[in-house]
């Protein structure tokens, strides 16, 4: 019996790994990235990762509810002091920034 269930549970194991692989190559910080410009709030969700995003006007209170790290920048196209946040947190009062990338 012991010779029938190993196969199986190396396939089994196989196919996991598949599936934890192929979900790992998601390109999209799913959920909100909520924030605050020229007094009111805006958002944006389900953003691809890798690509830098240039506010139109300076931003304050970033929240990153996406599964990605966020990282917001000093300047725009994603120059000058970074600042990490992570999945679910709210970046440091008073941060302000003007351009966000998500990913690692």
């Amino acid at each position: 019996m012991m010779r029938l269930i190993r196969p199986f549970a190396v396939a089994l194991v196989g196919v996991g790994m598949a599936l934890t692989l192929s979900a790992g190559t998601a390109v999209a910080a799913k959920g909100p990235f909520t924030f605050q410009s020229g007094g009111r709030p805006f958002y944006v969700e389900d953003v691809p990762d890798g690509k830098c995003f240039t506010m139109s006007q300076p931003a304050t209170a970033p929240h990153n509810g996406t599964g990605s790290v966020a990282i917001v920048f000093a300047g725009k196209k994603c120059t000058g002091k970074a600042t990490r946040i992570a999945p679910g947190k709210q970046a440091p009062k008073g941060l302000r920034f003007a351009s966000v990338r998500f990913g690692r």
